[in-house]
């Protein structure tokens, strides 16, 4: 007899984003250094870069915190007030490269005049995009930068560990190491991995274990 597959519930999935929920490694200790000595920082501007899912936007929100500050998505940019933006302890700019240009530099000199804080969050360092205002270019690229690199074995399996504990599940440590052995090397795919397990044994009313994480991998 068949059993009959659970469908999976869209449950509320809110992950840890407090200073203690930031594992640091080799790979983050530097951007981490950054975003707590601020204000200590030799410009107003910091440009934070690193691929997806490496914690940039955790970094933006502690900074936010600390700071107490504005936080914004680049896309979003273009429908706010940069003045009323820079009028604070500063701004934090995620995914700054999908903001709008003329809106990211009218914001770059609101914050140079009154004195704010810009902290850029990016994939790439802004020497790799293709910004077309010269001045926009010139300004990003004269501020302080730091980059967060892929992660290695340690930092990997405390961030599958991670994600699973942001979605209430325990996984065995044996489980973790065989993805950690075979899997991606990369923060966005932990969290894919971890989403796509936490689904399927959901659907399949099965526990995490090797045999589901192999057929993950296999997908």
């Amino acid at each position: 007899m068949t059993r009959p597959s659970q469908l999976p519930f869209d449950l509320p999935y809110r992950p840890a984003l407090g200073r203690a929920d930031f594992l640091v490694s080799e790979c983050n200790a530097a951007a981490l250094g950054w975003i707590e000595r601020w204000p200590d920082w030799p410009t107003r501007v910091l440009v934070l870069h690193g691929p997806p899912g490496c914690g940039k936007s955790h970094l933006a929100a502690l900074w936010q915190r600390r700071s107490g500050g504005a936080l914004i998505a680049g896309p979003d940019l273009g429908g706010r007030d940069p003045t009323g933006l820079a009028d604070g302890p500063g701004v934090a700019v995620d995914d700054a490269e999908k903001a709008p240009e003329r809106g990211l530099l009218h914001l770059y000199n609101c914050c140079a005049e009154a004195g704010a804080s810009l902290l850029v969050v990016s994939q790439t360092a802004p020497g790799a995009w293709p910004i077309a205002l010269p001045d926009l270019a010139s300004r990003l690229r004269a501020g302080a930068s730091v980059s967060i690199a892929l992660p290695d074995d340690a930092l990997l399996a405390a961030v599958l560990v991670k994600h699973f504990a942001d979605r209430q599940v325990r996984v065995p440590p044996g489980v973790i190491g065989y993805l950690v052995a075979r899997m991606e090397r990369s923060f966005a795919a932990a969290a894919s991995i971890a989403e796509r397990l936490d689904r399927l044994a959901l659907g399949e009313r099965r526990r995490i274990g090797i045999a589901l994480a192999r057929q993950i991998l296999a997908e």
